[in-house]
């Protein structure tokens, strides 16, 4: 039985949609989510003014700092974080990183602690990861390189973290 005003609509079978169509509708089906999150790109401190920071690993240093540290500014709050690391040596390289949210309490939560293998030009995106209810962000921190992996040392990279709503 139908209500009034509706009316049986005749079924279509997934084999008469064309395969192009198919493929565009869920390809727009799943983007709507990443495009609803809002991400933006967060700046890295005392940068050039650039979302995408480069760098090389840099030695261990037993006087002084090394370069293994890149902090990015949260200026607002954000519902989750994105880190993205991208390979830019010519060889296949393993590098360590690992991730922090850093808070205005001066507390902090890790939330990468990996040593992936990349192959020349290919990254990863590491999250998203939510935000911790009770703290307030003020600093998303990138750390790639390591004592405990020397070989490390020389490879190039580059790195970005977006903070989406």
């Amino acid at each position: 039985m139908l209500l009034p005003g509706y009316q049986l609509l005749p079924m279509v079978s997934m084999r008469l949609i064309p395969p192009i169509v198919l493929t565009a509708v869920v390809a727009v089906a799943a983007g709507s989510s990443s495009a609803e999150a809002g991400c933006r790109f967060l700046m890295p401190l005392g940068g050039s003014g650039e979302p995408v920071v480069s760098k090389r690993i840099g030695p261990d240093r037993l006087l002084g700092r090394t370069n293994w540290n890149t902090d990015f500014i949260v200026d607002r709050y954000f519902r989750s974080y994105q880190f993205f690391f991208t390979s830019a040596s010519t060889e296949r390289a393993t590098f360590p990183v690992a991730a922090f949210m850093r808070f205005t309490d001066g507390t902090s939560l890790q939330v990468v602690n990996k040593t992936p293998t990349f192959e020349p030009g290919t990254g990863r995106k590491f999250g998203p990861f939510q935000a911790v209810p009770g703290k307030r962000t003020n600093l998303m921190n990138f750390r790639v390189g390591s004592s405990t992996r020397p070989a490390a040392v020389g490879f190039s990279y580059r790195i970005s973290v977006q903070g989406c709503d």
